[in-house]
């Protein structure tokens, strides 16, 4: 019987995956995109969105348990004030996977991962710089 054997296993132990998912969700809400592997795309996508719904109930624990799952607490910060305010009339659905070729090296398939009606303007960007920094 094949019961509770639903996620990709990824060639990685269990802390090591949690830590990695961690740390994409991080730069994934960073830059609101990313590239990856399609099967870590894959994986990365209901984690996120669990985050995001997490984010748009705003509450305390829902915040603790972000930063629980995330590890980051400035992106917490980013998620609970900018990503769950603009898809708090969203049902669902807050990223997207489009399929991005084969890398150079070992063929593996890529993909990039976004958040839909995203910000343009947020890829690349530190979230730590201010404006003035950035004017000066």
């Amino acid at each position: 019987m094949r019961h509770g054997k639903v996620h990709r296993k990824l060639n990685r132990t269990a802390e090591h995956r949690k830590a990695m998912f961690a740390n994409m969700c991080a730069a994934l809400i960073k830059h609101e995109q990313i590239v990856t592997t399609l099967p870590k795309a894959k994986e990365l996508r209901p984690i996120v969105e669990k985050l995001v719904t997490l984010g748009k109930k705003g509450t305390l624990a829902a915040r603790r348990q972000a930063i629980s799952e995330m590890r980051d607490v400035d992106q917490v910060k980013k998620l609970f004030d900018v990503l769950a305010p603009r898809y708090k009339e969203r049902q669902g659905g807050y990223t997207r996977i489009i399929k991005a070729g084969f890398r150079y090296g070992d063929n593996a398939a890529m993909a990039v991962i976004e958040f839909v009606d995203r910000d343009i303007e947020a890829k690349g960007k530190d979230s730590g710089q201010t404006e003035e920094a950035e004017a000066a």
